[in-house]
């Protein structure tokens, strides 16, 4: 089939333009990216796109959602996070080992690409664990692993405490060509605590986990990056001193690279007060200033990438005291309009959202994404920018509802997701895939 997509602005983040181009896509694959009217007389055939008012973007990669199958498809399984994705505008999402059994096999990477393959709309790439059973000790078969599917390695969820296990981990991952995903805590610091230790947590009587938790670990995976040459990738920074150590980093040439969640740059630890689940997350919700320095972040490209770090629970897990619910939100059909956000306030421009939502992904993983030029595989998002609403729980296609953003107002979301050529997802409609 043959779809022409017109009207709509084209945001291209390899060539950093947002022009009023026409998409043609064909056979798969875009065919050609032109001016209104270049294309001539529309073939008869042609299924119609009409993208006026809209932009048009580069499919999203999200490189970092717990998609909990398989063990714990009561919270969300590889359909219905697929779904969710497609709906949030995704095209592709890299999802973590920490299932049950973890990730950490030949057998488990296969039977998610095979679940992928028959029921999820979106591209899966599935990130396998650093270390057996994630418990920090033995290295799992990196090159088995590669050649089962994984493009990436973490123990996200647990940090790999022991230094010689990561120094190892490094090395053999550049060897496989694999990235490293680095969950940064350390675990006695963190050990018992349910919020940010600061003001909040002293004031409503919950203990505290220390920015200092997550920074030790920022600089001992910076001191590993700079000592074997090898590259490091820090998932979900949440503080102020994580973002200077990044910088500095940066700046000395250390192959260091990092990732925030929407959660970060939106929300501060004064969403927890009233002892509110849904704003438990872990890292937690930092303090206003530790806000501000993850937006300069994001800014000055300290930070990479921004990923929705989905982490679906049920009422069982959330609607519990506060020391004992579970830590995570959902996010990927959120993480558009948050970052978009971001645009409305000034802080980056809308080239730039859409290069660390899609290009710098793709990039960091090795994968496919992040381009619309001619040839390339049609992964593409239709969003609308100027759209407003207020979420509501029943917007969600995920199986859970853990986000803090429920009854927030909203403004942007994606109309139409294409992955390969085939359109999984228009509003309208309000299923995928019809």
């Amino acid at each position: 089939m043959t779809i022409w997509i017109k009207g709509g602005k084209v945001v291209d983040p390899q060539k950093g333009t947002v022009q009023k181009k026409d998409v043609l896509v064909s056979r798969g694959r875009i065919e050609r990216v032109c001016r209104p009217g270049d294309l001539g007389e529309p073939g008869r055939s042609w299924k119609r796109v009409d993208a006026t008012g809209k932009l048009v973007v580069p499919g999203l990669i999200d490189m970092h959602v717990h998609l909990r199958e398989p063990g714990h498809e009561y919270k969300e399984t590889i359909e219905t996070g697929g779904k969710a994705g497609v709906a949030g505008g995704f095209t592709a999402v890299a999802c973590m080992p920490n299932t049950h059994p973890v990730n950490d096999s030949r057998s488990v990477t296969e039977f998610i690409l095979q679940r992928a393959r028959e029921t999820c709309p979106l591209r899966v790439y599935p990130i396998a664990a650093i270390t057996e059973g994630q418990k920090g000790e033995a290295l799992t078969e990196f090159g088995d692993l590669r050649t089962a599917g994984a493009v990436g390695v973490s123990d996200d969820g647990r940090c790999v405490a022991d230094s010689e296990v990561m120094r190892r981990a490094l090395e053999y991952a550049q060897y496989h060509g694999l990235t490293v995903i680095s969950h940064c805590e350390d675990r006695a610091l963190s050990r018992g605590g349910a919020m940010h230790e600061g003001t909040v947590s002293s004031r409503i009587g919950l203990p505290g986990i220390p920015s200092a938790c997550e920074e030790i670990m920022v600089y001992r995976e910076i001191c590993l990056a700079k000592w074997t040459g090898c590259p490091v990738h820090i998932a979900h920074v949440s503080t102020a001193g994580s973002v200077a150590l990044i910088r500095r980093a940066k700046e000395e040439g250390a192959p260091v690279t990092a990732e925030t969640a929407p959660h970060y740059f939106t929300l501060d630890h004064n969403a927890v007060v009233g002892y509110r689940t849904e704003a438990k997350m872990y890292p937690p919700l930092r303090a206003p200033e530790d806000v501000q320095a993850v937006r300069q972040g994001i800014k000055d490209d300290v930070i990479d990438a921004i990923a929705s770090d989905h982490a679906p629970h049920s009422p069982l897990e959330k609607d519990v005291e506060f020391e004992q619910a579970a830590f995570g939100i959902i996010g990927l059909e959120t993480a558009l309009p948050l970052t978009l956000a971001l645009v409305e306030k000034g802080i980056i421009s809308l080239v730039e959202a859409v290069r660390k939502l899609s290009m710098n992904p793709a990039r960091l993983l090795g994968v496919e994404g992040g381009s619309l030029n001619p040839g390339v595989a049609a992964d593409l998002t239709v969003v609308n920018p100027d759209v407003a609403y207020t979420l509501s729980a029943e917007d969600f296609l995920s199986k859970s509802q853990n986000s803090p953003f429920i009854g927030r107002p909203l403004k942007g979301r994606a109309e139409l997701t294409m992955v390969g050529g085939r359109i999984v997802w228009r509003r309208r409609t309000s299923h995928p895939g019809r």
